[in-house]
């Protein structure tokens, strides 16, 4: 299948192709180039190998007319499976930027995860004493409940799929074949990390399934060895319990205990959710949240105009989501630096985010104190080279009009194409080039000139 794959300096839209990172049932997964961002993203191509072809034209279509009907509903699903992977926010599992079709297919864009491999990464660190699996698994875990609170499994949890980057955090790649829990589940099988219910598709598959796999990962990483495969283990298990290695002076046997409990070949002897796991393996649950005392200082309130220059930035990096996770994080913040601090922490590219924090490195005086020589957003010197082209109300009315088709992210578009264009009409030009939908592109710029100069 990867001798169908997209030649490097291939562009699909604005992802100039890089090479090929990986190749599954379903679909390969490319390093490309964000050309607009200068940023490496991961870019997943739906292309079933059994029932699809690349033509000359580097186009996808079914490989036969019989297959047209299964190639279309593949496509809906990669579609539908990428938008509610898009919604996931957690800095422990892989991001979705975006999805969109072209060249007959479908496309999803991932963080690219700069980092090694867990196999790669643990060899030189081994052994890991107890402290530092513990801090492997629980991100995972919390991530993991993520994931099953909005109703999805993972399914092919495994070391190749968890990557560490570049700062020590893991993170959890490849949800190919992450499914609603009530959706008809095909069979999915990683010898020695599938649990058995995996092995048809009839299996009761649910949130311990997904712990099953990664006890499995924890098993290896404290053994050294992979765990028997699940279907050798249903009528006589004859792997080792993890609370019989030698590795007991390393670990406390609770902690040994609950890698084995949650690799029970029976789903129903294992823990149910990822909460009761975590509490038998770390002794601890996640934080609730904590009634409010009078001495517990509470979030501050933000200038509307900071945090409007705080989502125009982070939209760069987040894309339309960027209004939302700012509102969230505000919400929770005591200064405008912590506040810069939370949103940073979710840019998991280093240089980008060392960018952001240094953007808004001045952020650390109090709302009554203007930020050195701004108020407003109109102050920063890029929107201020925008205002200086052309009158506010122009940039505010283009804003408005691009934000009906892309959202927030329109005005840092606005404030680019500002600084560019020599006129009103040659700045909806350059917007419209940001739409992808050749008919919204055509109504936009059909509305936006014939009614410039109007409110």
């Amino acid at each position: 299948m990867s001798a169908q794959a997209l030649p490097a300096g291939y562009a699909v839209q604005e992802y100039r192709i890089e090479k090929l990172l990986g190749v599954g049932g379903f679909g390969l997964t490319y390093l490309a180039t964000d050309a607009n961002l200068n940023l490496r993203v991961a870019l997943k191509e739906y292309l079933p190998g059994d029932i699809a072809l690349r033509g000359p034209d580097q186009s996808i279509q079914p490989s036969a007319p019989q297959n047209v009907e299964d190639f279309n509903w593949g496509k809906r699903r990669f579609l539908d499976e990428s938008r509610t992977l898009a919604s996931f926010r957690h800095p422990n599992i892989v991001r979705v930027m975006r999805f969109f079709e072209a060249n007959g297919s479908a496309y999803m864009v991932m963080e690219y995860v700069e980092g090694d491999a867990l196999p790669d990464w643990l060899k030189p660190r081994r052994p890991l004493g107890e402290a530092q699996v513990a801090a492997l698994v629980a991100p995972l875990l919390d991530g993991l409940e993520v994931v099953h609170n909005a109703g999805y499994m993972h399914r092919d949890i495994k070391p190749g799929n968890i990557y560490i980057r570049n700062d020590g955090s893991p993170v959890l790649l490849d949800f190919g074949s992450a499914r609603q829990k009530n959706q008809e589940l095909t069979a999915i099988v990683t010898p020695g990390y599938a649990p058995f219910e995996q092995y048809h598709s009839q299996g009761k598959q649910g949130p311990w399934s997904d712990i099953y796999a990664l006890a499995g990962v924890a098993y290896w990483v404290i053994t050294g060895n992979r765990p028997l495969e699940a279907a050798a283990r249903v009528r006589q298990d004859a792997m080792a319990p993890a609370v019989q290695t030698l590795e007991r002076e390393r670990y406390r046997p609770e902690f040994l205990a609950a890698i084995d409990w949650a690799l029970a070949p029976n789903e129903d002897e294992r823990p149910q959710s990822v909460r009761e796991w975590r509490e038998a393996l770390l002794g601890t649950a996640p934080a609730e949240p904590r009634t409010e005392k009078l001495s517990q200082p509470k979030p501050q309130a933000f200038e509307a105009a900071f945090l409007r220059e705080l989502e125009g930035e982070l939209a760069q990096h987040v894309g339309p989501v960027a209004p939302v996770m700012v509102r969230n994080a505000a919400k929770k913040a005591h200064s405008p630096a912590e506040l810069v601090h939370l949103l940073a922490a979710d840019i998991t590219h280093d240089g980008v985010r060392n960018k952001f924090e240094r953007r808004f490195a001045e952020a650390s005086r109090p709302v009554s104190q203007p930020r050195s020589g701004a108020t407003s957003r109109l102050t920063e010197p890029a929107t201020a080279v925008a205002v200086s082209r052309f009158p506010a109300e122009v940039l505010d009315r283009a804003e408005r009009r691009l934000s009906q088709y892309l959202g927030a992210v329109s005005r840092v578009l606005v404030k680019r194409a500002a600084m560019k264009a020599r006129d009103e009409s040659e700045l909806y030009l350059l917007l419209a080039d940001e739409i992808e939908n050749p008919a919204e592109k055509k109504a936009f710029i059909r509305r936006a000139i014939s009614a410039s100069g109007k409110p």
